[in-house]
């Protein structure tokens, strides 16, 4: 587990969106980035956790593993999205595992699989995202 973002990241890659879900990456490992957030507060009104919630979570940990592919310098956006809800939470936290599923520069792809507290799957979702590479200095 590598808990702490590399020093070449930039420290302001935190959006008001991130802190208000309370999004928190737990590992920087690029071969499975890790994030979880808390379902109090990011419910809809039956009480379950809000799929536009698990999208931003799932989008979050998949930019961020995008970013660690990409590397120093390197710019990078979400440009597809599919989510796919199996099982509904109520409670406690979600946590979504990233790992790389392809890259054809410029676009890198990601499953990401996130599940409940007691391992239950509880959404499945594929993000990609177009890389535009650090530019050269000079």
């Amino acid at each position: 587990m590598i808990a702490e973002a590399p020093a070449w990241l930039p420290t302001d890659l935190s959006s008001a969106l991130d802190e208000k879900l309370g999004i928190e990456i737990t590992d920087w490992d690029p071969a499975h980035v890790v994030a979880r957030m808390p379902v109090e507060g990011n419910t809809q009104p039956h009480g379950l956790l809000h799929g536009g919630a698990t999208c931003s979570l799932v989008e979050t940990v998949g930019s961020y593993a995008a970013a660690l592919q990409a590397g120093p310098g390197a710019t990078v956006v979400g440009i597809e999205l599919n989510a796919s809800y199996v099982a509904a939470v109520t409670s406690g936290w979600v946590t979504a595992v990233c790992t790389p599923a392809g890259a054809q520069l410029p676009l890198s792809t990601f499953r990401i699989e996130v599940t409940d507290d007691r391992g239950r799957l509880t959404a499945s979702a594929r993000l990609t995202c177009m890389v535009r590479p650090a530019r050269a200095s000079g």
